[in-house]
């Protein structure tokens, strides 16, 4: 493609067709309570469970064994990873109405520790939610619910809605609980140093996980920028850096106390048309307005921004989609941090090289969710077909249908998710080869 967007080939290769049945899988070892410690206070090193059969395999693509080096049956499709420690967490079922979470070895499935079993507040036929949250170089799983209490002085009082957050470090399991009253159906976000809870608006609340303190910031105190009318509209708190709430209006979005998107335009756009669309690991996604006359309105610069200061890492030029679908591509960074994926779109942020994958018109044609500090990235096709995509040579590759590609990577290893029949879900742990 030309006007700076980058040409991408499509290699096709025959779908297999027919579906691929698995065999039984043997629930990873989910035995005991408690802390999952020993007297000496160590987590015991629990061996992942195989399955029974060695012959049954889940199709992944050819960069990954296709032996499983570890398997999970039965606990919460969402999971968290705590990337300096190499861990994911998981929410698993107790009993009807209890839960609890279980971290493990990212590379061989071990089980570090298991928390206490406890009731979430919100139904419990649906798991607790679960994210991830680094902070002053120590790392959290958090899970959270949202529903009604009463008051502890008086049986009789009016519930009051609350969110529960229990926040555990990452490294032991010891838990801190907040209960934080909120009027609505709340947002949780983890992606900065802090729990960010909000009302999808202006109204917003940071939880710190080591303390548990609860900072609120009020609407009129979010600090918009002078001169910056539409600023005021449609304002938003996006997400926490580590200089502060990055905030939104209609156009613009700045970081509370810090900088403004104004004065980090990317050279050759509008300077007041930045929309945040995503953070991830210090980073702030955002598509800008092309500068110029002519056809310069079918297309979008798309940059992505340091959230401290932002400065321009990386950045691309794509042509705006013929309908907007309304949804938010979300910002995916390698293990080690040079690569950045979000829907159509792939940056090389070591040298600032972005491509666009996408048709004449501007539709996805590919939908990235996961890449490798390889550079190779994985998703979709608009028809559900998976793909794999080489973000230094733009070369994308369809996989046989039949393929499942990985849903994150870490420590090596990626993770794939699967439901069989009956709706259960697995969580699988292929080794990268090499």
């Amino acid at each position: 493609m030309t006007g700076g967007t980058m040409e991408q080939r499509v290699v096709r290769v025959a779908l297999v067709a027919g579906v691929i049945v698995l065999g039984l899988l043997v629930l990873l070892a989910t035995c005991g309570g408690g802390s999952g410690k020993d007297r000496s206070g160590a987590a015991p090193r629990e061996p992942a469970k195989r399955s029974a059969d060695p012959s049954v395999r889940l199709p992944v693509p050819a960069e990954y064994d296709a032996a499983p080096r570890w398997q999970v049956r039965g606990a919460s499709p969402e999971y968290a990873i705590a990337r300096g420690a190499d861990r994911i967490g998981l929410v698993e079922r107790v009993r009807a109405d209890r839960f609890r979470l279980r971290a493990i070895d990212a590379a061989s499935g071990a089980t570090r520790w298991k928390s206490e079993a406890w009731r979430p507040l919100s139904d419990p036929r649906h798991f607790p939610r679960l994210l991830s949250v680094g902070k002053d170089g120590r790392e959290y799983f958090v899970t959270w619910s949202y529903g009604k209490v009463l008051g502890r002085d008086d049986a009789l009082a009016e519930a009051k809605a609350v969110v529960v957050l229990d926040a555990y470090a990452v490294e032991d399991g010891s838990r801190r609980r907040v209960e934080l009253p909120w009027a609505g159906v709340p947002s949780v976000d983890g992606s900065g140093p802090g729990i960010l809870v909000s009302d999808g608006g202006a109204d917003s609340a940071v939880v710190d996980p080591a303390t548990g303190r609860v900072s609120r910031v009020a609407a009129k105190a979010l600090g918009a920028p002078k001169g910056c009318r539409d600023c005021r509209v449609q304002t938003e708190v996006r997400a926490v850096t580590d200089k502060g709430l990055l905030v939104s209006g209609r156009r613009e979005f700045w970081v509370r106390g810090g900088w403004h998107s104004r004065k980090a335009a990317p050279a050759g756009t509008v300077a007041a048309s930045g929309v945040p669309i995503s953070v991830a690991g210090g980073h702030v996604l955002a598509t800008w307005q092309k500068k110029g006359r002519a056809g310069a309105a079918d297309f979008e610069v798309w940059a992505v921004h340091d959230a401290a200061g932002g400065r321009v890492s990386a950045r691309v030029e794509c042509r705006k989609p013929a309908i907007a679908s309304g949804s938010r591509a979300r910002a995916v960074l390698s293990p080690e941090g040079r690569y950045l994926v979000a829907g159509r779109v792939g940056f090389d942020l070591e040298t600032g090289r972005g491509r666009c994958f996408e048709a004449v018109d501007g539709t996805k044609p590919l939908w990235l969710t996961v890449v490798t500090d390889t550079g190779v990235a994985y998703g979709t096709t608009g028809a559900r077909v998976p793909v794999r995509v080489d973000l230094g040579g733009g070369l994308a590759t369809a996989l046989p249908a039949s393929v499942s590609v990985p849903d994150a990577e870490v420590a090596g290893v990626g993770v794939f998710v699967w439901a069989d029949r009956m709706d259960r879900p697995y969580l699988f742990g292929h080794a990268r080869r090499g």
